[in-house]
Order: C-alpha cells, then sequence, then structure tokens
C-alpha cells in the first residue's frame, strides 16, 4: 500500500511540472525557413524582467507570408503585432491581434516599406505587472532593398545604366 501510494505522489508531482517555469518563446516562420524568438522582457510573478537577448533576423524574400505563433499563455491575454524601423527605434505600425488567437499570419514581408525591419510581438500588458507585458522582437531583411528609408519614405533607388 505504502508503494502505491508513493507511485501516485510521484506521478501528481510529475504533472504539476508540466507547466513552462519562465517565458516561452515565440515561433516565427516565413518561407522555408522557421525561428524562435526569446522575449527581451516578460512579467514574471507579478514582477517585470528584462533579459539580454539578441533578437533573431530573418532575410526574406518579398511577398512573402509572416507567421507568427505565440505561446498559448500569451494568446489568453491577447497580444499585438508592432512593426518597427531596422534600428527598433521607431515604430510604423500596429497591428491588434486580440485574445484566443494564437497563430497570426495576415502579413507578408512586402507589407512594410522599409526592406530591413522588425516586427515585435507585444502581449496585452496584465494588471499583474502595472503595465509591464512579454515583448519578442524578431528582425528582417527584405532580399532586392537597400537598408533604409521610413514607412512614409521609401529609399531612392540607384540609378540604373
Amino acid at each position: 500500500m505504502r508503494r502505491v501510494a508513493l507511485a501516485a505522489a510521484v506521478l501528481l508531482l510529475a504533472g504539476c511540472g508540466s507547466e513552462p517555469s519562465g517565458p516561452q518563446d515565440v515561433v516565427v516562420e516565413a518561407g522555408p525557413q522557421r525561428v524562435q524568438a526569446a522575449p527581451t522582457q516578460y512579467c514574471v510573478d507579478g514582477e517585470g524582467q528584462r533579459y539580454d537577448v539578441t533578437p533573431p533576423k530573418i532575410e526574406v524574400s518579398p511577398d512573402t507570408t509572416i507567421r507568427l505563433t505565440v505561446p498559448d499563455a500569451v494568446a489568453e491575454h491577447g497580444w499585438s503585432v508592432q512593426v518597427f524601423d531596422e534600428q527598433l527605434e521607431e515604430q510604423l505600425g500596429k497591428v491588434e491581434v486580440g485574445t484566443g488567437r494564437a497563430v497570426f499570419d495576415e502579413i507578408n514581408t512586402s507589407d512594410v516599406v522599409p526592406p530591413a525591419f522588425y516586427l515585435v510581438v507585444v502581449e496585452d500588458a496584465g494588471e499583474d505587472c502595472e503595465g509591464f507585458s512579454g515583448a519578442w522582437p524578431v528582425g528582417f531583411l527584405r532580399a532586392g532593398g537597400a537598408q533604409g528609408g521610413t514607412a512614409t519614405e521609401p529609399t531612392t533607388p540607384a540609378p540604373q545604366g
């Protein structure tokens, strides 16, 4: 009887350990490429945490669908995709994804004017961290374009000749 109780306790403890202990990565797919983006910040146990990570950068072809998959906890809170310039300094746009949706694939690499840009998945801020939320940046470099320019002022192409 004692062995049965011990085995049951071990199984219960193993089941409790199935939840991830920290922030999970966001999966980013563009064409045949698939990368995992780690968060640069996240709310853990009511405390805002910042992480020293280098966002992944993907070289992509024009008109390639970008598919973002977030962890279930992020989907439950709601999230958005923010579009930034190649320096992660100027926000160029924002798309609200909403609550309950773990996959977003309604953006492609030609939707953003500069050929080098970042997409940042941003979890909706909850009350736990007083407005602090998770953020997962990933960089893109579209083939066939020079770096520079903004959403309203594209880079001037080099003269032909």
